[in-house]
């Protein structure tokens, strides 16, 4: 079982860079393939990016790429999010997932087992 928790979301103008944590409680969050995903009103759930549990292999939305870097931090259990050049349509609640059976990063959140509250994003124009 794995609690995930989101915190750093907020109110941002264009341009501007918001760092996303996720505090995952237990002791094999290093064994967890983990994501991002965003959910925008009138919208569907939507892949942002996703990283491996060692951290060596990620993957992005292509919307996302160049934006945005994934990250995580074994030793602290904590997965992260830096975005940057936000803009309007970025902004969403922000969920981070956990999974214990995938092994390459994934956008299919179907694969995901655990996921946190999220936490809003939202950009001004």
């Amino acid at each position: 079982q794995v609690q995930l928790v989101e915190s750093g979301g907020g109110l941002v103008q264009a341009g501007g860079s918001l760092r996303l944590s996720c505090a995952a409680s237990g002791r094999t969050f290093g064994t967890y393939a983990m994501a991002w995903f965003r959910h925008a009103p009138g919208n569907d759930r939507e892949f942002v990016a996703a990283i491996n549990y060692s951290g060596g292999s990620l993957s992005y939305a292509d919307s996302m790429k160049g934006r945005f870097t994934i990250s995580r931090d074994n030793a602290k259990n904590t997965l992260y999010l830096q975005m940057g050049s936000l803009k309007p349509e970025d902004t969403a609640v922000y969920f981070c997932a956990a999974s214990g059976t995938i092994l390459n990063p994934s956008g299919n959140s179907g694969g995901y087992d655990y996921w946190g509250q999220g936490t809003q994003v939202t950009v001004s124009s």
